[in-house]
C-alpha cells in the first residue's frame, strides 16, 4: 500500500495588517490585554475594497503549492477544501477553486470541521491516496473571518482573535515506506457544540421570519466562544490526541522533531509544549502575526515552517488541532 507524502506547500495572507493598536481605536481594548490572553500582536484582515475571498485566497495558496510540487493544475485529480467561512452558504468553495484553476471536472469535497478541518481533510486525502484512487490531491484550508466579526467592544473577546488567510498542500502517493503519513486520529464531542459556535444564519430559522424580525441585537449572527471552557478542553484534547497518534506508531514525545498545532491561542500551545516536555524549538507558532485562521492555520504554519528551514528530510512532524464541534485530531508524518 502506498504512503501519502506532502509534495508541495503554499500559503497566502492578505496584505492588510491589523495591529492590536489598530483595534484599540475601534473597541475598548489594548495591546497588553490581547497579548496577555492570546499572544497575538497582529492579524491580517482582507481590505473592504479588495477582491480577496475565501475561495480566491485558497486558489492563490493552491497555485503556490502546485508549483512547489512541480506540477500543473491539470495534474490535480481531486480537491478538498476546509473552511468555516465559505463565499456562499452553498455551494462550497471547492468547486470555485476547480473553476479558478481551470481543472477538468474532478471531484471537489468541502470539509466543515472548522479549526480541525485541515487535519480531517488530510485524513480523508490519505485514504484516497493509499488505496490508489487518486494520484495528486489538492488540500486547502482558507478562512475569511473579518467580514463576520462584531468589531465593537461587545464582540472584542472573539474579534481580536481571528484573522484571514489560506494555506494549501499537494498530496501524492509513494512506494517509499520510510516517509509519508504514518497515522491520523480524529474525534468529536457534539454535546459541547454551542460552546464555540455561530448559530445563525441557519435553515432552522425561516428566512422570512429573520427578515421580519430584523433585530440588530440578534447576536446569533456573530461567533460565540466560551473562552475558559474551550481552553480547558483544548489543552486536554491536544495532549490526548497527540499521545494517541504516537502510541499508534510506537513513538513518544521525545521523537517529535516539530509539532505544528492549530494556532488557536499561544497560551494553549505553550501549555501543551510544557506538559509534553517539548523544547521551544520543537513547536512552531505564528499566531503572533496572523491570529487564529481556523482551518487555514496549520497549512499556513506548515508552509512558513518549511520556508524557514524548520523541516528536513526524515523529521517526524506532528500536526494537531482542536476546535468547534468540539472536533479534534492529529497526524504524524515522516517528512
Amino acid at each position: 500500500m502506498k504512503r501519502t507524502i506532502i509534495a508541495g506547500m503554499g500559503h497566502y495572507v492578505p496584505e492588510n495588517v491589523v495591529s492590536n493598536h489598530d483595534l484599540s481605536k475601534i473597541m475598548d481594548t489594548n495591546d497588553a490585554w490581547i497579548q496577555e490572553r492570546t499572544g497575538i500582536k497582529e492579524r491580517r484582515w482582507v481590505s473592504a475594497e479588495g477582491e480577496d475571498t475565501t475561495s480566491g485566497m485558497g486558489t492563490k495558496a493552491a497555485r503556490k503549492a502546485i508549483a512547489d510540487a512541480g506540477l500543473e493544475p491539470s495534474d490535480i485529480d481531486f480537491i478538498i477544501f476546509a473552511t468555516l467561512s465559505p463565499d456562499y452558504y452553498f455551494p462550497g468553495p471547492g468547486v470555485q477553486v476547480q473553476e479558478n484553476l481551470g481543472i477538468d471536472t474532478v471531484g471537489a469535497l468541502d470539509v466543515r470541521n472548522q479549526c480541525s478541518g485541515f487535519v480531517y481533510g488530510l485524513s480523508v486525502a490519505d485514504q484516497f491516496i493509499k488505496t490508489g484512487m487518486y494520484k495528486n490531491v489538492l488540500l486547502i484550508g482558507s478562512e475569511l473571518h473579518s467580514g463576520g466579526l462584531d468589531k465593537t467592544t461587545r464582540g472584542r473577546g472573539v474579534s481580536v482573535i481571528f484573522g484571514d488567510g489560506a494555506g494549501a498542500v499537494v498530496l501524492q502517493g509513494t512506494d517509499d515506506q520510510t516517509k509519508g503519513i504514518l497515522t491520523t486520529k480524529l474525534h468529536s464531542e457534539g454535546k459541547h457544540a454551542k460552546e464555540l459556535a455561530l448559530l445563525g444564519p441557519a435553515t432552522s430559522r425561516w428566512v422570512d421570519r429573520i427578515i421580519e424580525e430584523n433585530d440588530p441585537e440578534d447576536m446569533s449572527y456573530y461567533p460565540y466562544m466560551n473562552g475558559n471552557f474551550v481552553f480547558k478542553h483544548a489543552v486536554t484534547r491536544f495532549q490526548e490526541v497527540i499521545h494517541e497518534a504516537l502510541q499508534d506508531v510506537n513513538k513518544g514525545p521525545e521523537d517529535i522533531d516539530l509539532l505544528i498545532p492549530h494556532q488557536a491561542n499561544l497560551r494553549i500551545s505553550q501549555y501543551v509544549q510544557a506538559k509534553m516536555g517539548l523544547a521551544p524549538d520543537k513547536v512552531f507558532n505564528n499566531i503572533m502575526k496572523y491570529g487564529n485562521t481556523a482551518a487555514a492555520s496549520i497549512p499556513i504554519a506548515l508552509s512558513e515552517a518549511n520556508e524557514a528551514g524548520k523541516l528536513k528530510k526524515g523529521d517526524l512532524l506532528c500536526l494537531a488541532a482542536f476546535g468547534s464541534g468540539f472536533t479534534w485530531g492529529s497526524a504524524l508524518i515522516q517528512f
